[in-house]
């Protein structure tokens, strides 16, 4: 295999052809912030977080999805990538609840972002939908970041029973003609619930104790649930 000589941050490296900047960066200890990354899915580059400054290329680069090139000099963190980042985090804040998004808090305190930049956005509110005994969906926390749409196809579980719906700022992680649940083809294997870094996905339990209701109350509740969802 082909070995590749780069700088990142001023310190060499040299890592096999095919790595991308991210995997190398990590391996000199550099981190570099990701938010639609997950290391078990495919790499979309959606959020753009993990740019970086690629010498000889006019635009950023995300680092998840850029292989490395023999001689490349990269920064990670100069005063243009760390604009950049600033701007993302001050946007997504800006459109979507990230209060349980702990790992984008960290970010947002970490590039000096300023939570009121953009007083006059559109928040995307969404109610909370709770159609199965296994978890909810609160969109108005949902930043797009594709994970649970991945898991829940080629990545991981074969069952394609979510997917984008809607366009521009409408758009939203939905169900084939707006089901329910249990109306899919979910097999609610929690996969999804699993990958979502801000809680748009919260197992149901976690949710009715958060929203004040005793363990009683809840097993009674799911256990009713899960009589009409048998039945239907």
């Amino acid at each position: 295999m082909t070995n590749i000589h780069l700088t990142i941050d001023g310190k060499s490296i040299t890592v096999p052809a095919g790595t991308t900047i991210l995997k190398a960066a990590a391996q000199l200890g550099i981190s570099i912030p990701t938010i639609c990354y997950h290391e078990y899915c495919t790499a979309n580059g959606l959020c753009r977080m993990c740019v970086v400054e690629v010498e000889g290329m006019r635009l950023l680069q995300p680092a998840c999805l850029v292989p490395v090139a023999e001689g490349m000099k990269v920064q990670t963190r100069n005063a243009r990538v760390e604009r950049s980042r600033r701007t993302i985090v001050e946007m997504l804040n800006s459109a979507v609840d990230l209060s349980e998004a702990p790992e984008i808090q960290e970010q947002l305190a970490d590039y000096n972002a300023d939570p009121a930049r953009f007083p006059e956005a559109q928040r995307r509110e969404r109610p909370v939908i709770d159609d199965n005994p296994m978890y909810v969906r609160d969109y108005s926390k949902c930043i797009l970041c594709w994970r649970c749409v991945q898991v829940c196809a080629d990545d991981a579980q074969y069952t394609y029973a979510i997917n984008f719906d809607g366009r521009g700022f409408e758009t939203q992680i939905g169900t084939f003609y707006d089901k329910a649940m249990p109306e899919t083809t979910c097999v609610f294997c929690g996969q999804c619930v699993g990958v979502c870094p801000t809680g748009a996905l919260k197992p149901k339990r976690e949710w009715l104790l958060q929203e004040g209701k005793t363990p009683d109350e809840i097993m009674n509740m799911t256990r009713a649930q899960r009589r009409r969802r048998g039945r239907g």
